[in-house]
This record gives structure tokens, C-alpha cells and sequence, in this order.
């Protein structure tokens, strides 16, 4: 895999790069096997057909980091995901200067942390046993999310500019779920989509089939593996899907997030049912994809575990070639960048 320039960084998002420009600036690499085209992403519409689906996350982004003192130093949480006994998972980050932030190791249990408003946070102990850098922690105060909108900022990383309002961080597929849950990074796939453009979808018979998983913070400097995280498949987005492919259509995730929910609500067969709780799934080449035929996703680093994720969807030649050819049509990488469309 090539090593990506720094320079290809998307630092803003496409809108704010020039006047008159909307989410949809930006460049669409398509991988069909090892055939590689160039497209804008308003073309969307003329490369599918007729009777796809395509699987969209409807995961709001939180406002998921936060500054605290521990032990009278500045550091920034960053909330990933709330468990089913109150707590949450966390991650601890050191400030930079520059208004973004670097790696920092979790711990130690029982560490106390002070957050805007007096509220308190204790380490309880490692998500993974073993591992340093997310944590089980208890907050002294009910309903965190309330906490996140009033102290909280988007996670946002070295390669970006500046800071951006919450909004840049919400795609259209975006539903408030009832109990206030959401993601802690941006289902990032589906940000260049407008309600323009999924209108001149529907209009040539595309489908839209919405689930939901709550993404928790990733791992940028290691590349971890993901960990479990909730999710939702209605009932009707599973007849949705089993009749697309029944008919010969064929069945798109919008990101990595929306293929990981949709096949782990799929039985060997690739036949899916109405699922909901937490998944532990990681698609690998090994595993394959039960559902998909395709996927619809950023550009991720070459050490990025969600590679593999491409590799299972289309092959690992095809993920080399395509990514050969966004290197050296300098497309743009991260949740600000050029997207990518790998068919089966």
C-alpha cells in the first residue's frame, strides 16, 4: 500500500474550501475489481441503477470531547461509548497546543478526573483487559449526553485546520435517537451526500435502507482493531434488503459502519433480520461479506484495520490498485476527503 503524502490531509470541509461549494465537492474513485475510473461525487446517480440499496447510518456525531484536570494537568476526554450499566468507555488525550491532541495512556483505576461544571469522572477499568488506551469510567452526574452538549466539541485530530461547529460533523441520514445516543467520530462515509443529490437517487430507483451504529473513537496513531459497538437493523430494512437481493439489485453499506451493522445481522446465508444490541463483528477477507456487493467509503490510511473490511468486499488487489491511483490523482483522505466506491 502506498504511503500517503501529508499534504493529500483534507483540512476543512468541502464547503469551506471555496464559494458556491456544497458536501458534494468532492472526487469519487471507483474500484470495480481492479478497473479504476474517476468520477465528481454528484455522478453517484449515473454509476448505480435501478433497484441498489444502499445502506445508510443514521448515527448522530456527538459533541464527545471535553476537557478535564487530572492531577492538576490538562487533558481531553474523549467519551466513545455509553454501556448498558451507566458507564462509559473513554479515551484520555494530551493536548497539543494547537487545539488537537495526542496519544495518552489510560489509568490508572480509580484515577479521578475534574470536568467543566464540577462534574467528576473515575476509571474504573480497562474495555480490553490488557490494553491502555479506552477506558470504563463512572461520571458523577445522570444522562452524559446533556453533559457532552454543553461542555463538549467534535473529536478532531491533527491533520484538520481549525475547529469546526458540530454541524460539519452531521451527515443527512442523521435521526436524534431517543435516548440521546450517538457516535463519537462522524459516520464520515456518508457526509458528502445532500438531500439534492439522494432525491436525484430515489428518483432513479435507488433505495434507501437506514440502520444505525453508534461509533465509538478510533485509534489513529495505533490502528487498532474496532471494538464492540451498539447497533440497530429495523425489521423493515431487513425486508428491504433480502428483497433487493431476492430481485437481482444490488446491496451497498455506506461505510465501513453500516456494512459492520448490516452483517452482523446476517445469518450464514446472507438472509438478515431485524437486529439490535452490541456487535463484535470485524469483517475480514477470511470472514467475507455475507450481504454486500459493494461499499461506499472514505480513504483510510494504509495501516487503517478497516482495510481488511475493503479487502473482504473487493479483494486485496483491488484495494491496492485504487489506492495506487488516489495517491497519484491526489485525491484527499480523512472525514473532510474524496470518497471511494468499491464494487464486488
Amino acid at each position: 500500500m502506498p504511503a500517503v503524502p501529508e499534504e493529500l490531509s483534507a483540512r476543512v470541509p468541502a464547503e469551506r474550501r471555496g464559494p458556491g461549494l456544497g458536501r458534494d465537492a468532492v472526487r469519487l474513485l471507483v474500484s470495480r475489481g481492479t478497473e479504476v475510473s474517476h468520477h465528481r461525487f454528484g455522478a453517484l446517480p449515473e454509476l448505480l441503477r435501478a433497484g441498489d440499496v444502499l445502506a445508510v447510518n443514521t448515527s448522530v456525531t456527538l459533541p464527545a470531547a471535553v476537557d478535564a484536570r487530572l492531577d492538576g494537568a490538562p487533558v481531553v476526554v474523549h467519551f466513545s461509548t455509553g454501556g448498558d450499566d451507566g458507564r462509559w468507555a473513554v479515551e484520555l488525550r494530551e493536548p497539543d497546543g494547537r487545539g488537537t491532541t495526542g496519544p495518552r495512556p489510560g489509568g490508572p483505576a480509580g484515577a479521578e478526573l475534574l470536568l467543566p461544571g464540577g462534574v467528576r469522572l473515575v476509571l474504573t477499568e480497562p474495555l480490553v483487559p490488557g490494553a491502555e488506551r479506552l477506558w470504563w469510567a463512572r461520571v458523577s452526574v445522570p444522562g452524559v449526553t446533556g453533559l457532552l452538549h454543553r461542555f463538549g466539541r467534535p473529536v478532531r485530530y491533527r491533520y484538520t485546520e481549525r475547529d469546526q461547529p458540530l454541524a460539519a460533523y452531521q451527515t443527512v441520514f442523521a435521526v436524534p435517537s431517543p435516548d440521546g445516543a450517538g457516535s463519537a467520530e462522524m459516520p464520515s462515509a456518508a457526509r458528502p451526500f445532500t438531500a439534492e443529490l439522494v432525491a436525484a437517487l430515489v428518483s432513479r430507483g435507488v433505495q434507501f435502507a437506514p440502520l444505525t451504529l453508534h461509533t465509538g473513537v478510533s485509534s489513529p496513531e495505533a490502528h487498532e482493531p474496532p471494538y464492540p459497538e451498539r447497533f440497530e437493523v429495523p425489521e423493515a430494512t431487513a425486508r428491504l434488503v433480502n428483497a433487493a437481493r431476492a430481485g437481482g439489485g444490488r446491496v451497498l453499506g455506506v461505510g465501513t459502519t453500516a456494512v459492520r451493522a448490516l452483517e452482523s445481522a446476517a445469518g450464514p446465508s446472507g438472509v438478515v433480520a431485524a437486529a439490535r444490541g452490541w456487535t463484535d463483528l470485524v469483517v475480514t477477507p477470511e470472514r467475507g461479506v455475507r450481504v454486500v456487493d459493494g461499499l461506499l467509503t472514505g480513504l483510510h490510511e494504509p495501516e487503517a484495520s478497516h482495510l481488511l473490511m475493503l479487502e473482504a468486499v473487493a479483494g486485496a488487489e483491488a484495494v491496492r490498485r485504487g489506492y495506487a491511483e488516489a495517491v497519484g490523482h491526489r485525491y484527499l483522505w480523512h472525514e473532510f476527503g474524496d470518497a471511494h466506491l468499491l464494487l464486488r
